[in-house]
């Protein structure tokens, strides 16, 4: 050990009621600070030891770095030597930061992460079919044992669900020297295209070749996927007929695989980035919900708000921001939504269906209508889709820049939870990732010990093995690390503000065991309150490897174990206030039982104890809660 690290020397410390205190330390034990409430413990620990370790970390930056830092004024002490960088972890709530959780906190939640991007497979966020970009050699290696022997048609994607005839599209393919294309399911031919409906919606893929896959016909397959990429922008289509050959050219019947070389879904017509850590977190633009900015939680339009007399109908003004008279315009769009879903907007709104209330407030999503327009020159119809009330009172809410129409419109809102992420937090590409089966979402509303069996449990290959090695690691030590504070029931969604002043000093520990920092002194504030007994021999133990990494750690504790399992003792006293601010006695456990001005060593030692009583007060008056829903009841 450094000679000059040997102890941590205090003289002459005034600070609060402490009364020119003088103290040694030891260096790299765990100091337990103890003594009745008041008696300058804390004075000692944080406000002379603590705040002197930052200022003097502080004074050691340049100039230009300390202008961006507050100033710690120097506390009353005549001189402290031997300190080193210090950390006070506090019995306090970790802040009001909603974007912080258990998992952000412990950067479990970052090795969550960066797995699902590695080793996570991608899933269309709206069909769930799964997502891979993959090389032509990696397609052919797929497609021989895929369709060995069968009849198959190698397809390019030309429309999904779009409306149109599309005869311009068929002139251009037969003159590019196409013969057939797919549309709808059959195989037609391009000399003769069939005539679409102009106003439905169509599927139209070009033939780009048709074989009997087998070993003899590698070139040939390879040179079609190489094709049917090129015109269908990076994804084809394989067709494989379980009825040979001819089965193939009927093209309705068999099985279909996608191929992509980019992040698309050929079903879906979309397309997507490749995933990285940002598309999985919640605060990144990347990443994050972009209905609540990852927050899980919205300003929104609640409901039961909206409609305050159910026996009232629609068209009476049920939805009270709408009460006034409807507009014929808006009226056919809702008459069309009635016979849509099958309903009447006559109808008392408690006696509608939750499918009608929920298409009236909330729309029908991508289901295309057909709305009819009556006049006295006849009927004309439009098609489209219903987005709902609600998106339309939100568009006027967002639009309005009088407070007063602001205010009208809150009166109907209060804080829920995200109707689009559903309180996940992240965009619709992230949460449909999954690994082992399971959403990022759906891991982190695990607890601790639930997630560290799911990791424990992974069946990985060669190759994701290797990749997420490390990542693995780091994430199965923090978990240890929360499990061994006592933290195991926690799940990593949680949000920080909804912890307890332990939960979240008990979080920091974890951290600053994961970190492996040493030569350190660390301050810590009652970190067993709020704690069951038996989870505390875990927290001492968490204490003590904090202590064997190379660092000092005090305590400010009033928990008979935890002073009985420290290196050394400081207690204060005798009483409180300006009764106190001495150090009584100091040393091992024996030594502060032998102080007979100690009030601590009197309890521990036996001599004085708290007696339980005979008889209980009886009780007179009783409170009941119900139905409390609050963070975990």
């Amino acid at each position: 050990m450094n000679p000059d690290r040997s102890a941590i020397e205090v003289r002459g410390a005034r600070e609060h009621n402490l009364q020119d205190v003088s103290v040694t330390l030891p260096w790299g034990r765990l100091i337990c600070m103890t003594g009745v409430s008041g008696s300058g413990k804390s004075s000692l620990a944080f406000d002379t030891l603590f705040a002197e370790g930052q200022r003097r970390y502080i004074e050691s930056l340049s100039a230009y770095a300390r202008q961006f830092l507050t100033q710690v004024s120097k506390p009353d002490v005549d001189g402290i030597t031997g300190l080193s960088p210090s950390v006070a972890i506090q019995q306090k709530t970790s802040g009001w930061n909603p974007r912080s959780t258990v998992g952000t906190i412990t950067q479990a939640h970052d090795f969550l992460r960066v797995l699902f991007a590695r080793i996570g497979e991608s899933r269309c966020p709206k069909c769930d079919r799964p997502i891979r970009a993959q090389s032509r050699d990696q397609m052919l290696a797929r497609l021989l044992p895929w369709g060995e022997g069968a009849a198959v048609l190698v397809m390019a994607p030309i429309a999904r669900k779009r409306k149109g005839e599309f005869r311009d599209v068929f002139d251009d393919l037969r003159r590019q020297g196409f013969a057939r294309a797919r549309v709808d399911g059959a195989v037609v031919s391009l000399s003769d295209p069939p005539k679409l409906a102009k106003n439905q919606r169509h599927d139209v893929d070009v033939v780009i070749d048709r074989l009997t896959i087998r070993e003899d016909a590698r070139m040939r397959l390879a040179e079609a996927i190489e094709h049917a990429l090129r015109i269908g922008q990076g994804t084809l289509v394989v067709h494989r007929s379980e009825e040979g050959r001819g089965g193939a050219d009927a093209g309705g019947a068999g099985n279909d695989l996608i191929l992509s070389s980019e992040y698309s879904c050929a079903t879906c017509g979309i397309s997507l980035e490749a995933p990285t850590p940002q598309t999985l977190s919640f605060n990144s633009p990347q990443g994050m919900c972009p209905r609540c900015d990852g927050l899980g939680r919205s300003f929104d339009f609640d409901p039961d708000l909206l409609v305050p007399d159910p026996d009232k109908s629609f068209l009476d003004g049920a939805v009270e921001p709408m009460r006034g008279p409807i507009g014929r315009w808006r009226r056919h769009i809702f008459r069309s939504v009635a016979q849509h879903v099958g309903f009447d907007l006559k109808a008392k709104w408690r006696d509608l269906s939750a499918a009608a209330r929920n298409a009236l407030l909330f729309g029908t999503g991508d289901a295309h209508l057909t709305f009819e327009w009556r006049t006295r020159g006849g009927v004309f119809r439009h098609g489209g889709t219903f987005d709902g009330v609600v998106a339309d009172l939100m568009r006027s809410y967002r639009k309005a820049t009088s407070a007063m129409v602001r205010s009208y419109y809150e009166k109907y809102m209060r804080e829920q939870v995200c109707p689009q992420c559903r309180g996940a937090r992240i965009g619709p590409q992230g949460a449909a990732i999954r690994l082992g089966g399971r959403t990022l979402p759906e891991l982190c509303a695990m607890s601790v010990d639930q997630l560290a069996e799911f990791v424990d449990g992974l069946t990985l290959g060669a190759t994701e093995r290797t990749i997420a090695e490390q990542a693995l690691r780091e994430l199965r030590l923090r978990l240890r690390f929360l499990q061994d504070v006592g933290l195991n029931y926690l799940t990593l969604d949680r949000a920080a503000p909804t912890l307890s002043g332990g939960e979240s000093q008990r979080i920091r520990l974890a951290s600053q065991i994961g970190a492996g920092l040493t030569g350190v002194l660390y301050i810590l504030d009652e970190p067993s309150i709020g704690l069951h007994p038996r989870d505390n021999r875990r927290l001492l133990d968490s204490l003590k490897r904090l202590r064997d990494q190379g660092n000092t750690v005090i305590v400010v504790e009033h928990d008979e174990e935890t002073m009985r399992e420290s290196d050394y003792l400081v207690d204060f006293g005798p009483g409180p206030g300006v009764r106190g601010g001495r150090v009584v006695a100091s040393g091992g456990v024996d030594a502060v039982c032998a102080s007979a001005e100690s009030v601590t060593g009197a309890y521990l030692s036996g001599r004085r104890r708290i007696e339980v009583p005979k008889r209980r007060r009886p009780v007179e008056r009783t409170g009941k809660i119900r139905s409390s829903r609050r963070t975990k009841t």
